[in-house]
């Protein structure tokens, strides 16, 4: 295998707009102009245009991109912009979830029995080809090159039993003290055997909106400390639901052959979010509502918004490939 390169040894390059919202992004951040926050109007907030917009925004919290003053992070006029782009998508995920706390909690009890036609992992596992692996591993590659960094942002937010269980999580995350085996590494490992590229954020031209708006949903519960609860559901929807996944998909590259990195990443999910799924139902979210009672429902929030937008993307994915196209954006990875 090559010698490892980092990922992050250099931010990426800024993408190609896709209408008028990311354009004035993309030109603020490329001339430093602090422009107003222009009219988001009837703009489809699960879209391509506003999303790509919203996620070039969070970006500048991240690791930034090529050319662009890393001032511009705190930027006024990028600040509003950016609210008035969170806003509608906010509103947009609170229509398509209902509240229900209950159900909700529950419902991460439950792994579905066998496929029910709207799984990815499942037809990944029964029936992927290489070149569906290889098109998944370039797609989530925009979240999983910087693997845990977006949960890390509730940990000062939180404390007592909650922060505890959250930082021994985020710990393991990030490689419990070893450099090779943060998750981020092993997942550009992973894109190394499936010879993709590994440089942060190179197909971010090729992500359609759906999965923008999946990485999208972590910074925006991330950054805004009035929705560290819907982050926490956010992430035990994740954790609770990651191992039996990562079964599959570790199942379905050993079946096309893919190399043992390829195959590491999923089989280090299985084994490690097997024990984080009860760390995070029983401290991070029962220690978090025993000191905030008040924020069950927007654990909720953040469990149901992740089912929403993971349906959303699974949907898409599956439409491409069970017609024999490209989920991609332009040409196939």
């Amino acid at each position: 295998m090559p010698a490892y390169r980092e990922p992050r040894r250099r931010s990426p390059p800024l993408p190609a707009p896709r209408g008028p919202l990311s354009g004035t992004v993309i030109d603020a951040l490329r001339t430093g102009a602090d422009h107003p926050a222009p009219a988001v109007g009837d703009a489809d907030p699960f879209g391509d245009d506003l999303q790509l917009a919203l996620y070039l925004l969070y970006e500048l919290h991240y690791q930034g991109f090529e050319g662009v003053d890393d001032e511009h992070e705190w930027s006024p006029g990028l600040l509003a912009l950016r609210r008035s782009l969170e806003e509608p998508f906010l509103a947009a995920l609170r229509a398509g979830t209902d509240g229900d706390v209950e159900s909700a909690l529950s419902g991460l009890l439950v792994e579905p029995i066998g496929d029910d036609g709207h799984s990815v992992s499942h037809f990944l596992q029964d029936h992927g080809e290489l070149w569906h692996l290889r098109e998944y591993a370039a797609l989530r590659s925009l979240y999983h090159l910087k693997e845990a960094d977006p949960h890390a942002w509730v940990i000062p937010r939180l404390y007592g039993r909650a922060k505890a269980a959250m930082v021994a999580v985020e710990f393991d995350e990030f490689g419990a003290g070893r450099e090779a085996d943060i998750h981020a590494r092993l997942y550009a490992d992973l894109m190394t055997d499936l010879s993709l590229e590994t440089a942060y954020g190179h197909y971010l031209d090729a992500a359609p909106a759906d999965v923008l708006a999946t990485v999208n949903l972590m910074s925006l519960f991330g950054l805004h400390r009035s929705l560290r609860g819907a982050l926490v559901g956010h992430f035990a929807a994740v954790e609770v639901t990651s191992s039996p996944g990562s079964r599959r998909l570790a199942a379905a590259l050993k079946r096309v052959g893919a190399g043992p990195a390829a195959q590491r990443f999923y089989d280090e999910h299985v084994e490690a979010d097997a024990v984080h799924e009860q760390v995070v139902r029983r401290d991070v979210i029962g220690g978090l509502l025993a000191d905030e009672p008040h924020l069950e429902s927007d654990i909720a929030f953040g469990i149901e918004a992740t089912g929403l937008l993971e349906a959303r993307l699974a949907a898409r994915l599956l439409a491409a490939w069970r017609s024999n196209s490209t989920a991609l954006r332009g040409q196939p990875a």
